[in-house]
Protein backbone atom coordinates (compact mmCIF):
# COMPACT_ATOMS: atom_id res chain seq x y z
CA UNK A 1 0.00 0.00 0.00
CA UNK A 2 2.89 2.51 0.71
CA UNK A 3 4.48 1.95 -2.92
CA UNK A 4 1.08 2.29 -4.44
CA UNK A 5 0.32 5.40 -2.44
CA UNK A 6 3.90 6.94 -3.00
CA UNK A 7 3.46 6.10 -6.92
CA UNK A 8 -0.03 7.83 -7.69
CA UNK A 9 0.93 11.24 -5.53
CA UNK A 10 4.01 11.01 -7.16
CA UNK A 11 2.63 10.39 -10.62
CA UNK A 12 -0.64 13.15 -10.03
CA UNK A 13 1.20 15.70 -7.91
CA UNK A 14 5.06 15.41 -8.90
CA UNK A 15 6.02 16.13 -5.64
CA UNK A 16 9.48 18.04 -4.38
CA UNK A 17 9.19 15.94 -1.23
CA UNK A 18 7.24 13.08 -0.40
CA UNK A 19 7.15 11.40 2.83
CA UNK A 20 4.96 7.86 3.14
CA UNK A 21 5.03 5.89 6.81
CA UNK A 22 2.32 3.47 7.55
CA UNK A 23 1.35 3.86 11.28
CA UNK A 24 -1.46 1.16 11.08
CA UNK A 25 0.63 -1.04 14.21
CA UNK A 26 -0.13 2.12 16.09
CA UNK A 27 -3.96 2.01 15.47
CA UNK A 28 -4.35 -1.72 16.36
CA UNK A 29 -7.97 -2.61 17.68
CA UNK A 30 -9.44 0.79 16.60
CA UNK A 31 -11.82 1.43 13.62
CA UNK A 32 -10.87 0.50 10.69
CA UNK A 33 -7.86 -1.39 11.53
CA UNK A 34 -7.45 -5.11 9.75
CA UNK A 35 -5.15 -7.94 10.80
CA UNK A 36 -2.26 -7.07 8.22
CA UNK A 37 -2.03 -3.57 8.70
CA UNK A 38 -2.07 -1.29 5.74
CA UNK A 39 -4.86 0.58 6.85
CA UNK A 40 -3.40 3.85 8.32
CA UNK A 41 -0.98 6.11 6.61
CA UNK A 42 1.24 9.70 7.31
CA UNK A 43 1.67 11.57 4.31
CA UNK A 44 4.06 14.31 4.29
CA UNK A 45 4.25 16.32 0.98
CA UNK A 46 5.17 19.54 -0.65
CA UNK A 47 4.03 19.88 -4.31
CA UNK A 48 3.67 22.99 -7.03
CA UNK A 49 0.57 21.45 -7.43
CA UNK A 50 -0.94 22.42 -3.87
CA UNK A 51 0.56 25.93 -3.78
CA UNK A 52 -2.37 28.43 -3.08
CA UNK A 53 -4.86 25.83 -2.78
CA UNK A 54 -6.97 26.27 0.58
CA UNK A 55 -6.30 22.98 3.08
CA UNK A 56 -9.75 21.59 1.87
CA UNK A 57 -8.56 21.53 -1.53
CA UNK A 58 -5.00 20.07 -0.91
CA UNK A 59 -6.67 17.48 1.40
CA UNK A 60 -9.36 16.72 -2.06
CA UNK A 61 -6.99 16.24 -4.23
CA UNK A 62 -4.86 13.87 -2.62
CA UNK A 63 -7.70 11.97 -1.57
CA UNK A 64 -9.30 11.63 -4.98
CA UNK A 65 -6.11 10.13 -6.20
CA UNK A 66 -6.32 7.22 -3.49
CA UNK A 67 -10.26 6.68 -4.39
CA UNK A 68 -9.28 3.21 -4.96
CA UNK A 69 -7.25 2.54 -2.31
CA UNK A 70 -9.94 3.87 0.26
CA UNK A 71 -12.13 1.41 -1.53
CA UNK A 72 -10.36 -1.43 -0.51
CA UNK A 73 -7.81 -1.39 2.52
CA UNK A 74 -7.31 2.23 3.08
CA UNK A 75 -8.90 3.34 5.61
CA UNK A 76 -7.30 7.10 7.57
CA UNK A 77 -4.68 9.19 6.00
CA UNK A 78 -3.03 11.73 7.80
CA UNK A 79 -2.28 14.40 5.25
CA UNK A 80 0.84 17.27 6.12
CA UNK A 81 1.29 19.84 3.47
CA UNK A 82 4.51 21.49 3.58
CA UNK A 83 4.51 25.09 2.32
Amino acid sequence: MKNIIEQKLKLALSPEILEVIDESDQHAGHGGWREGGNTHFNVKIKAAALDGKSRVMQHKMIMSELKDEFAGTLHALSIHVVN
